[in-house]
């Protein structure tokens, strides 16, 4: 039993992206002392054997400003230097807007 109350305290909140071929995932999580760190997980289907591949980073709450800022000053850069035409794909199962709308700055 201590397992699965080890296991319901570290998943925290969860919010899936689905962008065009590609799944994002934003996990919120929690360390064994109750510190909440970020995963980001990015799925996809492999064409030739339809297997999903999934690329995950960590990101712990110490770094969001400092990430934030490097994202924020990449997604600028890229679009001072390149027409970028947004997306828009369908409502997200939980109709909280339209998924692929890049907002202009990420707040953390």
């Amino acid at each position: 039993m201590a397992e699965f109350d080890n296991k319901e305290r570290e998943e925290v909140f969860s919010k899936k992206v689905r962008a065009g071929k590609r799944t994002y995932f934003f996990d919120v999580k929690a360390t064994r002392s109750g510190d909440f760190y970020l995963t980001l997980t990015e799925s996809k289907k492999r064409l030739e054997d339809g297997v999903f591949v999934k690329h995950k980073i960590f990101l712990y709450k110490e770094d969001f400003e400092k990430f934030a800022e490097g994202l924020n000053e990449t997604v600028d850069y890229i679009k001072n230097h390149q027409d970028v035409v947004e997306k828009r794909y369908e409502f997200a199962e939980n109709h909280d807007g339209a998924i692929g709308k890049t907002p202009d700055e990420f707040n953390y």
